[in-house]
C-alpha cells in the first residue's frame, strides 16, 4: 500500500494561506484513503520555544485519527541545516518511518534517501518581487535551490506559477505538477440561525454598505491602491460605502496603516484583523463588492471564496488570478487606481451587473473543490512511484 507523509508544520490555530491549503488537502486526502488504497500520516517540526521548554510535542490542529511524526529540530534553523543534508538523512528518517512519499508543503522537503520527495511551491514572490517580502521569505530561494537537489517532483497551484517555476528555477516542465486550490467554504455554509447571530456581531454595523478585502496585510496585496481608489470614490462620488480590511498584519504594513491614518475618510476604513471562518464568510456574503487588487498571486484563494459566497469581484488581471475568475469578475490593472475605482463604481451603480457577477461567480466556483485538489495531488504522487 502506498504510504504518504505530509508536512503540516505550517498549521497553526489561525491558519491562512499555506495553512489553509495544508489543512484542507489533508482532510480531503484522509477521506480518500479507503477508496484509493493509500495510507496517510503527517510530519511536524517543533518550534524553538518548545525546545527551550524541553517539550518537543506540538498541538495537532487537524483533529484526525492519523499518525503524527514530530521532528525535534526547530523550524527557525532549517535554512542552515539544509546546507548539510547528508549527515541529517538518517536523523530525519528515524522519525518518518520510510514512507513511499514525503510531501514538503511549505517551500522545503526533507532529504530522505528511502522515500520519494515532493515539494510544494506556492508562488515565487521572493524572486519576482523581493521588495514585497520580508527577510525570512527572501531566504526561500537558497532553501528551495538546495531542496531541489533531492526533490523528485514539484507541486504548484496554478499554471501561471508553473511557468514561473520553470522559467526562474530552471526546472523541467515534466517535473512540475499543477493542483489548483479550492474555497474553504461552500455555498450552503450558513444556516439562517447562524446568519442572524453573526449579523448581531458588534464588529460592524451591517446596515452600512461596504467594500471588502480579505488577506494578510502586506505590500504584495496592493492595499494602498485600494485606499487611493476608495478616497477618490468618497470624494468624487460621495459613495455611502465603508471599506473593510480583514486579515492579520504580515510585514512592511506600516505604509498601509499610514495611508489609512492620512485618509480624510479614515473613520470609514476598518481593519478587523484575523476573524473566525464563520465571521469571514459572513462578511463575504454581505459585501457589495469584494476588491482584491493584488500584484501577484500563486492562486488567489480569497477571490474564489468571495465568488463562492456571492460577492461580486473586482480583482487584478495579473498572475494566476484570471485562471481562478475566468469571465466571472471585473479584471483591472493593479497599477491603475482610477481603473480600480471605476470598476468598483460600475458594480455598486449597476444592480443588474452586480447580480450577473454574483451568478457567474457562483457557477465558476463550482469548478473547484478540495476533493479535486486531493485527487490531482494523489495523481502527482503516483506519477513518480
Amino acid at each position: 500500500m502506498l504510504t504518504i507523509a505530509i508536512d503540516t508544520t505550517c498549521l497553526t490555530s489561525q491558519p491562512s494561506g499555506i495553512g489553509l491549503y495544508v489543512y484542507n488537502l489533508v482532510h480531503a486526502l484522509y477521506s480518500l484513503q479507503a477508496s484509493q488504497n493509500f495510507q496517510l500520516r503527517t510530519i511536524r517540526q517543533t518550534r524553538l520555544k518548545n525546545i527551550f521548554k524541553r517539550d518537543v510535542d506540538q498541538l495537532d490542529y487537524l483533529n484526525l485519527n492519523i499518525p503524527v511524526s514530530t521532528i525535534p529540530i526547530p523550524v527557525s534553523v532549517i535554512n542552515t541545516l539544509v546546507k548539510f543534508p547528508n549527515p541529517l538523512i538518517p536523523y530525519y528518517e528515524q522519525f518518518l518511518g520510510s514512507p513511499n512519499i514525503v510531501h514538503g508543503t511549505d517551500y522545503f522537503v526533507y532529504p530522505c534517501a528511502k522515500s520519494l520527495n515532493i515539494m510544494s511551491l506556492h508562488d515565487l514572490t521572493f524572486i519576482k518581487y523581493p521588495s514585497f517580502t520580508n527577510f525570512i521569505v527572501r531566504t526561500y530561494t537558497s532553501r528551495i535551490q538546495q531542496s531541489l537537489k533531492w526533490t523528485d517532483l514539484v507541486i504548484t497551484i496554478s499554471e501561471n506559477t508553473k511557468k514561473d517555476i520553470i522559467n526562474y528555477l530552471n526546472i523541467p516542465e515534466e517535473k512540475v505538477y499543477v493542483t489548483p486550490l479550492a474555497s474553504r467554504y461552500n455555498a450552503s455554509s450558513f444556516t439562517l440561525e447562524l446568519s442572524e447571530k453573526l449579523a448581531k456581531s458588534k464588529l460592524y454595523d451591517f446596515s452600512k454598505p461596504y467594500l471588502l478585502f480579505v488577506s494578510t496585510i502586506e505590500p504584495r496585496k496592493n492595499i494602498n491602491t485600494l485606499i487611493t481608489a476608495f478616497n477618490y470614490l468618497k470624494e468624487t462620488y460621495k459613495i455611502a460605502h465603508q471599506l473593510i480590511l480583514i486579515g492579520k498584519k504580515g510585514w512592511s504594513y506600516e505604509p498601509i496603516f499610514a495611508a489609512i491614518k492620512n485618509s480624510p475618510w479614515r473613520n470609514e476604513i476598518h481593519h478587523l484583523d484575523y476573524l473566525s471562518d464563520d465571521l469571514v464568510a459572513f462578511f463575504y456574503s454581505k459585501a457589495d463588492v469584494f476588491v482584491y487588487p493584488s500584484y501577484y498571486e500563486g492562486f488567489g484563494m480569497p477571490v474564489l471564496e468571495a465568488m463562492t459566497l456571492g460577492a461580486p469581484v473586482v480583482t487584478s488581471n495579473s498572475s494566476s488570478i484570471p485562471e481562478v475568475t475566468g469571465d466571472a469578475a471585473i479584471l483591472i490593472d493593479p497599477n491603475e487606481p482610477m481603473q480600480l475605482a471605476e470598476a468598483i463604481l460600475q458594480v455598486i451603480s449597476d444592480s443588474q451587473l452586480r447580480q450577473e457577477l454574483i451568478a457567474q461567480g457562483k457557477e465558476r466556483a463550482k469548478l473547484f473543490s478540495w476533493e479535486k485538489t486531493a485527487k490531482l495531488t494523489l495523481e502527482a504522487y503516483r506519477s513518480i512511484v
